[in-house]
């Protein structure tokens, strides 16, 4: 496989520490509010990468944080926690705004049909990693306590701006919201390990450390999650493109320094998902949920097949008119795969023709998770000469790893309701069965044909029976 790293900048060979098992790790959400699509378009392309090194023959095992503590609106270590700026904001205890919205978060996966990663760890369950982590850091002269709280000496780095791509202007404010200068930093750029209540007296989770009642920075909780659970030798480490700088930058800094050897090898950014006027953002206000797209009649399979469509590196421009396109397309597979008609969706010796798709779709997935090729291959099945049988097999074989909830519809037309046809489809179809009709009746059988087909590429099919025509989805 090969993959861009953002540590080299550059396509490399994917080479594992060990061949019997790939370590990978993502980052988690913040659970203090639902999460947006942006955020959603980073845990699509995770779970792909997954299941993609999966189906080209490497054994995975992966861990995600759930960040419950300790990350700040600012990131330079200012304003208050995300948590208790949730909690205060519904009224309700952190730890109750923790698990509503991990439970939200888990929908959410569910929906888009991603696998829930096999470690899934709260931050407020490592604080004693945290603690010895940070009393090494000061112990070998990485850190230093200053105003109460223990910092990261950035100038003990031989290089700290390790993925290059923020100028020392950019990494000095590096703040989403508002920047202010913390007097106890030696360096502007330094990070905090450990706050105690010399700086937030109206934190709601603290616990004792030996630099005073406190709890730990966001950053630190990575590396401690990550060492913890997956070792010292870590393949891929994942995350949205805005957690390079300065979250990924200073999870590499405390951790190399911790255990004094290079830690991960491959580094996996998802770009941006933006609007007309800009990055999705929940600082915004409002913001497009899973939820709210249902609500607007895109199911959570049409927007992952939006995404799917794009290079995961490349900025996605989210629109509605793209996700009508995306509708369509994703109609035009379901209808496709509904309409197969199928005795059995296994192979037990699969034929050349179907090894030559499933290696094109190997190859798609093994150039950098090509997603659009390999979706284009997927087409290519449902438009060739396979048997309904061969082509249900593939479909099958290739959802694994998309996850676009195709294997449960092959074959099994979708009964046509007053709830998913809409008033102006039905008067549609009512009106091409009488035109249909009237053609039988003129022997214009071709005209016909033509009418059922056209109905079938919108996903609608015509039922002949003894009491008349119905109709069904496909």
């Amino acid at each position: 496989m090969i993959l861009y790293n953002s540590l080299s900048r550059k396509k490399e060979e994917f080479i594992p520490n060990d061949k019997k098992e790939v370590k990978i790790y993502t980052c988690g959400p913040t659970v203090y509010h639902y999460a947006h699509i942006g955020n959603l378009r980073t845990y699509i392309f995770e779970d792909v990468l997954v299941k993609a090194l999966e189906y080209l023959g490497y054994p995975v095992k992966r861990a995600m944080n759930i960040t419950d503590v300790g990350h700040l609106a600012g990131d330079t270590d200012t304003g208050e926690d995300k948590m208790l700026k949730g909690a205060e904001r519904e009224h309700k205890t952190v730890m109750e705004i923790a698990k509503f919205y991990t439970e939200a978060f888990q929908k959410d996966f569910e929906a888009l049909h991603l696998r829930w990663p096999e470690i899934v760890v709260p931050a407020t369950s490592c604080i004693d990693t945290y603690i010895e982590m940070i009393r090494t850091l000061l112990e070998k002269g990485f850190a230093y306590q200053s105003h109460g709280n223990v910092y990261f000496d950035i100038s003990k780095l031989k290089e700290y701006n390790v993925f290059n791509n923020q100028s020392k202007e950019e990494m000095v404010v590096g703040a989403r919201e508002g920047v202010e200068d913390d007097m106890g930093k030696r360096n502007a750029q330094d990070f905090a390990l450990w706050f105690t209540k010399s700086k937030f007296e109206n934190q709601a989770l603290v616990w004792d450390s030996p630099w005073g009642v406190g709890y730990p920075g966001w950053h630190i909780e990575c590396s401690g999650i990550n060492l913890k659970y997956l070792g010292e030798y870590l393949d891929i480490h994942c995350g949205g493109v805005d957690n390079k700088f300065p979250h990924h930058t200073n999870e590499i800094a405390q951790s190399e320094s911790y255990i004094g050897h290079k830690w991960c090898n491959y580094w996996f950014h998802v770009a941006y998902l933006n609007l007309a006027d800009g990055k999705m953002s929940k600082s915004k206000g409002e913001f497009l949920t899973v939820t709210t797209l249902k609500e607007k009649g895109y199911e959570p399979e049409i927007y992952k097949l939006f995404c799917l469509q794009s290079n995961y590196r490349k900025e996605l421009l989210f629109s509605y008119e793209g996700m009508d396109m995306a509708k369509q397309a994703y109609q035009k597979i379901a209808s496709k795969v509904r309409s197969l008609n199928v005795e059995s969706i296994t192979v037990h010796t699969p034929s050349d023709t179907i090894q030559e798709f499933q290696q094109n779709f190997a190859d798609a997935l093994a150039n950098d998770l090509n997603t659009p090729m390999a979706v284009t291959v997927l087409f290519d099945v449902l438009k060739s000469n396979l048997t309904d049988d061969e082509k249900a097999y593939l479909i099958a074989d290739f959802d694994t790893v998309l996850g676009l909830d195709l294997k449960d519809k092959i074959g099994k037309p979708e009964e046509a309701t007053e709830d998913n046809i809409d008033a102006e489809l039905k008067t549609y179809i009512l009106q091409k069965i009488e035109e249909r009709a009237e053609a039988k009746k003129n022997k214009d059988y071709a005209k016909a044909d033509e009418i059922r087909n056209e109905l079938l590429e919108k996903g609608i099919q015509l039922v002949d029976t003894k009491e008349g025509v119905t109709y069904q989805k496909v």
